[in-house]
């Protein structure tokens, strides 16, 4: 559980995260100071050892400390997909990005269901552990949507000198597959938080830290369900500084 803190005035309101709607229907997502853990799942419809960790994921959407305390998305690797079921969800691009986090140390082994707490292999899903904060002061990461028109501001909590990529995921959620083939044949299996398409910019110097313009990544799959996720970065590096997320459209 999140550390209770004393703050008042000025300083609790900017430590909150919010999510609101601008003047003009825009959506904006504040990730507040304190850290947003990001979440990440490494999984494959055609791993039997993967609707565990996927129904454990999809459990989240029922926690009061979704997008405050924490940010997930699930990532479907494609290198199972040789052994009877193509994963309608896997892209290559996510296989790779595990095996960076094993070439900078944050894990030892590419494996599924594979699942990350802000760059670290993490296990501690399997006990339902839920400490997920790991830094007090991370900086304030804002992300604003204007129709497919996206806007990414970064405050680090001191000064950087280093070069920062901003990543854009769009997730899919209440998603079901009935699986024909594979280790898991037979299943219908149902899936949230999933990349459907993620986008990565540089970030440029602004007056009060870094900011990015991009657009909406595009997608493959529809979903009627749909959240956003951001989260920076050190440029070549894949462990996240700080996250920020929110449902695009919710059916309730």
């Amino acid at each position: 559980m999140r550390m209770f803190r004393m703050l008042f005035g000025l300083t609790l309101l900017m430590s909150l995260p919010v999510a609101a709607t601008g003047n003009n229907g825009d959506l904006v997502l504040n990730s507040g100071s304190s850290r947003v853990a990001l979440i990440e799942l490494y999984t494959s419809e055609g791993c039997s050892s993967c609707p565990p960790a996927d129904k454990w994921l999809a459990g989240l959407t029922d926690d009061d400390r979704l997008w405050k305390d924490f940010t997930p998305i699930a990532f479907h690797v494609d290198y199972w997909d040789y052994i009877g079921w193509k994963d309608r969800f896997a892209q290559a691009s996510f296989s790779h990005r595990q095996r960076r986090y094993i070439d900078q140390g944050g894990a030892r082994f590419v494996y599924t269901p594979g699942l990350f707490l802000d760059g670290t292999e993490w296990v501690g899903w399997r006990n339902n552990e839920s400490n997920y904060e790991l830094a007090a002061d991370s900086g304030v990461l804002q992300l604003r949507v204007s129709g497919d028109e996206l806007t990414v501001r970064y405050t680090p909590a001191a000064t950087m000198q280093e070069r920062l990529t901003v990543h854009v995921a769009v997730l899919g959620m209440n998603l079901e597959s009935r699986v024909r083939a594979g280790e898991n044949k037979g299943r219908t299996l149902r899936h949230d938080f999933v990349a459907l398409g993620v986008e990565s910019v540089d970030m440029q110097r602004a007056a009060a830290g870094f900011e990015a313009k991009l657009k909406m990544p595009d997608i493959r799959i529809e979903a009627s369900d749909r959240a956003i996720v951001a989260w920076v970065s050190r440029a070549g590096q894949e462990a996240p500084l700080q996250s920020v997320g929110g449902y695009l459209t919710r059916q309730l």
